[in-house]
C-alpha cells in the first residue's frame, strides 16, 4: 500500500536545520542550472524555476528516497527537444503544451511501471551503454548552445549539421557575447575548482546580470532573456488531438525509461550509503507525482539528478525537508526576484549548460572501458555516436537494445570447457575438444547459462565435440549444472536428441549439481526419466565414484 511523507519520516528536530540550510544552497546553486536546462529542452526561462517547485514537492510527499533531488535534467530534457523540435518552435506556446502533455504521458508510463512493479527495467540498461549515451548527450547539448554562447545564429535541429553552420560562421562570432561568455565559464569553473562549495554558477549568473544592468549589454548586441512573468505557474492542460498526442508516445516512453535509469540508480547509492530501506516502487509513484505536477503546472519533464542529490548530501541534507525548504525559495524568487533576471545575458545560460555538457562527456570513463573490455567500448561508442548523429531517443533506444543483446550474448555464448583435476587436486577447466578428457573415458563438462532454445543447440554441438574420435574413447559425459537454473521446451527436446545420439555410440549422458529449480524443468519436461535419475548426481564427486563403480565392472 502506497504511503506518503517517507522521505520526511522519521522526523528528527536535530537534523532538521541542517535539512534548511543544505535547502537554501540546493536553491543557490540549482536555480542557474535549471534556468539552463531550459535551453536544452527549448522552454521558456521561467519554466525552469517551475520544475523546482510543483514537482519537488511531489516527489518530496509521494517518494520514498530521502535524498533523490527532482528537478529538470539534461538528458530528459535532450530527449523532449530531439523529439519535439519537428513540432513547433521552440519556447512557443504549442510547444509548451506539447512539453506539458510529454511529462503528462511520462508520468502515465512511470504509473503503469509501478501497477506492473516494473523498476528492474532500469537493470536492463548497463553501466556502459549509460556512459556512451551520457557522453553523446554532453556532446549533443553541448553543440546545441554553442552558437548562442558565441553569438552566432544556427538554424538547424541535427547536431552535425549545427557544429558544420558554427564552423562556416566562426569568422562572424560576436566578441562582446564571447567575452561575456568566458568570464561567466572563468568564474563558475574557477570557483568550483578553488572553492566547490561557493555557489559558482548562481555567482557568475547575478554578477553578469547586474553588469548587464549597468553597462546596458542589449545596447551592444548582447541578447538578454527579456521580462519574465512572475508568479506562481497556473494549474491547467490544454487538450491536444488523438494524433498529436499518439505522437508523443515515443518520447513520453524514452523520458520514462530515462528516469527509471538515472533515479533508480541514484537512489540506490545514497541509501546503501546511509542504510537507508528503499521501496523503489514506492519512487515510481513519486516520479509519475512529480511529472503530472511539471505537465500542470506548464513546464517539463523532470528526473532524478544524481549531481543535485550529491549536492544536498554535501551539505548534510538527510531527508526531503532540504527539497521543501529548496522549493520554498524558489517561490520567493518567483514572487519578489523575477524582474531582474530580465537583464540576463542569453549567452550565461548557454555558458552554464556548456559546463554540464562538459561533466557529461566521461572521456575518462570512456578511456577506462576501453581499457577493460574493448567490445563494451565499441557499444559505448556506438551508443554515443547514435546520439549525436541520430538524436536522444534513438540512443537511448540503442543503448536498452544493445543492452539486452549483451545480456543475450552472454547467455548464448557463456563460459563453457572441461574439468580437469590439477596437481593440487582442485579443478580448471579447459576449453572442450575430443582430447580434452577428465579421466580415461570420462568427460566432465561445465556449461555456465541456463539452456534456452538459442544456445541448446550450440550446447549439443559442445558435447558431440568431446565425444569425437579420440585416442580413448569416451564412455561417460556428465555436465556440471551448476549454472545451468533453467531449461526450456526446445531445450529439453535437443537434450532428449542429444541422448539418443550419445546412446547410438555407447555414451553414458549424465548431469551433476542440479538446483531445485532445474530439477523441476527436468521433471516438468521428462528429463529425469529420458536420463534416468540414476545419472543425475548431487555432486561431481559421485558421478566419478559411478564411473568408478562402471569401469570396475567392466
Amino acid at each position: 500500500m502506497p504511503t506518503l511523507f517517507e522521505g520526511l519520516r522519521p522526523f528528527r528536530r536535530t537534523q532538521a536545520l541542517r535539512d534548511v540550510r543544505a535547502g537554501i544552497v540546493l536553491a543557490a546553486m540549482n536555480i542557474p542550472q535549471v534556468l539552463g536546462y531550459t535551453r536544452i529542452a527549448g522552454m521558456p526561462v521561467v519554466t525552469g524555476l517551475y520544475t523546482l517547485l510543483a514537482p519537488l514537492s511531489a516527489f518530496a510527499v509521494a517518494g520514498s528516497s530521502r535524498y533523490l533531488v527532482v528537478s529538470a535534467d539534461s538528458a530528459t530534457a535532450a530527449i523532449l527537444a530531439g523529439g519535439l523540435a519537428s513540432m513547433a518552435p521552440a519556447a512557443s506556446a504549442k510547444y509548451v503544451v506539447l512539453a506539458a502533455w510529454v511529462a503528462l504521458l511520462t508520468a502515465g508510463f512511470l504509473l503503469l511501471g509501478r501497477l506492473f512493479k516494473l523498476g528492474f527495467v532500469a537493470d536492463f540498461l548497463s553501466q556502459t551503454v549509460l556512459v556512451g549515451f551520457l557522453t553523446g548527450v554532453g556532446f549533443q547539448v553541448g553543440i546545441a548552445v554553442l552558437g548562442e554562447t558565441i553569438g552566432l545564429p544556427v538554424y538547424s535541429r541535427r547536431t552535425v549539421m549545427q557544429f558544420i553552420e558554427i564552423c562556416r560562421g566562426l569568422p562572424s562570432i560576436h566578441l562582446p557575447t564571447l567575452l561575456v561568455s568566458i568570464s561567466v565559464l572563468v568564474v563558475a569553473a574557477g570557483l568550483k575548482r578553488f572553492a566547490p562549495k561557493a555557489p559558482g554558477p548562481l555567482v557568475a549568473v547575478v554578477g553578469a546580470t547586474a553588469a548587464s544592468a549597468l553597462w546596458h549589454f542589449s545596447a551592444h548586441g548582447v541578447a538578454t532573456i527579456g521580462a519574465l512573468t512572475g508568479g506562481l505557474p497556473h494549474v491547467a492542460l490544454h487538450w491536444l488531438p488523438w494524433g498529436e498526442i499518439l505522437a508523443l508516445i515515443p518520447i513520453a516512453g524514452s523520458c520514462a525509461v530515462m528516469i527509471v535509469t538515472q533515479s533508480a540508480a541514484t537512489a540506490r547509492v545514497y541509501a546503501a550509503r546511509h542504510a537507508q530501506k528503499l521501496d523503489e516502487n514506492q519512487d515510481l509513484i513519486g516520479l509519475s507525482a512529480a511529472n503530472a505536477a511539471a505537465a500542470l503546472t506548464g513546464t517539463f519533464v523532470v528526473n532524478g539528478s544524481p549531481t543535485q542529490t550529491a549536492m544536498v548530501e554535501s551539505m548534510g541534507g538527510q531527508s526531503q525537508l532540504a527539497q521543501l525548504t529548496t522549493a520554498c525559495v524558489v517561490a520567493a524568487v518567483l514572487l519578489f526576484l523575477v524582474g531582474p533576471l530580465a537583464f540576463l545575458p542569453q549567452c550565461v545560460l548557454g555558458a552554464l549548460v556548456l559546463l554540464v555538457a562538459y561533466h557529461l562527456i566521461d572521456v575518462r570513463g570512456m578511456l577506462s572501458i576501453r581499457r577493460e573490455s574493448p567490445g563494451e567500448f565499441a557499444v559505448a561508442l556506438v551508443t554515443a555516436l547514435a546520439v549525436i548523429g541520430a538524436g536522444v531517443e534513438t540512443g537511448i533506444l540503442l543503448a536498452m537494445v544493445l543492452s539486452l543483446l549483451r545480456v543475450v550474448r552472454h547467455s548464448y555464448r557463456p563460459h563453457t570447457g572441461v574439468l580437469i583435476p590439477d596437481a593440487n587436486h582442485t579443478w580448471k577447466m579447459v576449453p572442450p575438444s575430443s582430447s580434452a578428457h577428465t579421466e580415461p573415458g570420462l568427460v566432465l563438462y561445465r556449461f555456465g547459462a541456463s539452456l534456452f532454445y538459442a544456445n541448446a543447440y550450440r550446447f549439443a554441438d559442445e558435447v558431440l565435440s568431446v565425444v569425437g574420435p579420440s585416442p580413448s574413447p569416451v564412455r561417460w559425459v556428465i555436465v556440471d549444472a551448476e549454472a545451468i537454473v533453467n531449461v526450456d521446451y526446445t531445450a529439453s527436446r535437443v537434450v532428449m536428441t542429444l541422448q539418443n545420439h550419445l546412446a547410438q555410440a555407447g555414451v553414458e549422458l549424465g548431469f551433476a549439481r542440479l538446483s531445485s529449480s532445474t530439477k523441476a524443468d527436468f521433471e516438468r519436461h521428462h528429463l529425469t526419466e529420458t536420463i534416468g535419475s540414476s545419472r543425475i548426481f548431487e555432486r561431481l564427486h559421485d558421478s566419478l565414484d559411478a564411473y568408478a563403480e562402471f569401469q570396475s565392472a567392466i
